[in-house]
This record gives structure tokens, C-alpha cells and sequence, in this order.
């Protein structure tokens, strides 16, 4: 069951794991969050019962029979019984600016139709990202498919709110809806330019919202330029 706890699993209703305070006390709120006051103290070597996890907060019960709810920045400094480091996750805005992969669905607004995108982003370095992105693009008059790769770059990726701006290029393929003349599926090279936000949630999910540019550089002799505005939610390895 400790094992369990290590992944931030509830406890089992049938076995409720206990710990032991080693710090010199820890602070039992009256609810998951800071905001919450603080109405009782555990003190060092007490024994706690972990009843249930609630994303960073773990709710326990003390041998005075108190009940509430202790931050995992103080749990993880909490024994077993055997006097073993327990490992505790902690997923927070420390995580959050050292995420490496980044996967993510987002959906919205290409020029005037629906798109939907599959994101999937490698840190490269602390502010530069490759990003490939994989999406469908439904219009009343026309389907397409469309593949892109960007370079991302993120000045603050430690920032609860973190803007970045990318450039990229890929293909686009365009098929129109018509029965009145055959047409044929167009194919297309395609470049951006865009800017966004990756808004850090809790644990490790994220909502993303962006704005991009697009040029697609079709064979006449004038190219095409498309708005493409996108959100959706994302998490983070």
C-alpha cells in the first residue's frame, strides 16, 4: 500500500496505511489547500493514518483522533514504519518548468472551419522545443488533412503562465466537397508563424491556447494566408 502512496493512490478503505511525523510537527488543514486554515498541529513521531490523496494533499488522521488535510511538501518528509523515506510525488510549478515531453489535443478555428490537432513536444533545451502536430481540418466545402513541425521558443518556462512563440512548415491536403466537378485533392506546402500561452493546471496537465499564421505557397500565382486560433489541454513527462 506505501508503494501505492508513492504514485499518489488513494488508500485502500480496507487498509489505511500509517506514517510517522519526523519532522518536528506537521500542519493539518481543514481542507485540500492553502487556503484552508490550519486547526491542528501532529508533533514529531506521531503516527498518522493516510485516509485518501486529493492531488497534492493527503488527507490523514492523528492518535488524538483529529482529521484533516497535509500538504505533500510535508508528507514527503514522513517515515514508514520500518523508518524508510517514503517518496511522496510532488507535482507542482517546479515540475512544470522542467517538463521534457508534452502531449496534447486541442481543437478550434482554421479560417472560418473546424480543426482538431494532436501536439506532440520535445524539450530540446530549457526555452527551445521541437514540436509535431498532426491535425484534421472539417469546412462545409472542403476536408483536409494537415502535418507540421515548429521550433518553439519559451523565454519563462517556469511561469504558472507561459508565453512562447513559434515558427514552422509542413503540407497541408485540401479535398473539396463538390459532385457538380470532379475535382482533386490539392496538396500543398504550408508555413507559420504563431504566439501562445501553456497555462500549468495541477499535477501534470496543462490548458494551451495559441494563434497562428499561416502561408500556404500553393502552385499559382498568388499564395493563401489563414488565421488559425486553438486551445485545448495538454500533459507533461
Amino acid at each position: 500500500m506505501l508503494a501505492a502512496l508513492a504514485f499518489g493512490l488513494p488508500a485502500d478503505a480496507k487498509y489505511q496505511p500509517e506514517v510517522v511525523v519526523s519532522d518536528p510537527y506537521i500542519d493539518l488543514h481543514t481542507g485540500p489547500g492553502r487556503g484552508y486554515p490550519i486547526f491542528y498541529v501532529a508533533a514529531q513521531g506521531d503516527r498518522i493514518t493516510i485516509l485518501k490523496a486529493q492531488t497534492e494533499w493527503y488527507k490523514v488522521r492523528t492518535p488524538r483522533g483529529k482529521e484533516g488535510w497535509v500538504n505533500v511538501s510535508q508528507m514527503s518528509s514522513t517515515l514508514d514504519l520500518d523508518g524508510q523515506q517514503i517518496n511522496f510525488p510532488q507535482y507542482g510549478l517546479d515540475e512544470f518548468g522542467k517538463r521534457r515531453w508534452v502531449f496534447g489535443f486541442a481543437a478550434g478555428d482554421f479560417g472560418g472551419a473546424r480543426i482538431l490537432s494532436a501536439t506532440g513536444t520535445f524539450k530540446l533545451t530549457p526555452n527551445i522545443s521541437a514540436e509535431l502536430v498532426a491535425s484534421q481540418v472539417l469546412g462545409d466545402y472542403s476536408d483536409g488533412y494537415m502535418g507540421t513541425a515548429s521550433i518553439v521558443m519559451s523565454p519563462f518556462p517556469e511561469w504558472r503562465v507561459s508565453p512562447f512563440f513559434e515558427i514552422g512548415s509542413g503540407m497541408i491536403n485540401v479535398n473539396p466537397q463538390t459532385t457538380v466537378v470532379q475535382s482533386q485533392d490539392r496538396t500543398d506546402e504550408i508555413a507559420h508563424a504563431g504566439i501562445g500561452a501553456d497555462v500549468y493546471l495541477s499535477k501534470r496537465f496543462m490548458f494551451r491556447a495559441e494563434y497562428k499564421r499561416h502561408t500556404v505557397l500553393t502552385s499559382r500565382d498568388d499564395n493563401e494566408e489563414i488565421d488559425e486560433w486553438i486551445a485545448g489541454f495538454s500533459f507533461f513527462l
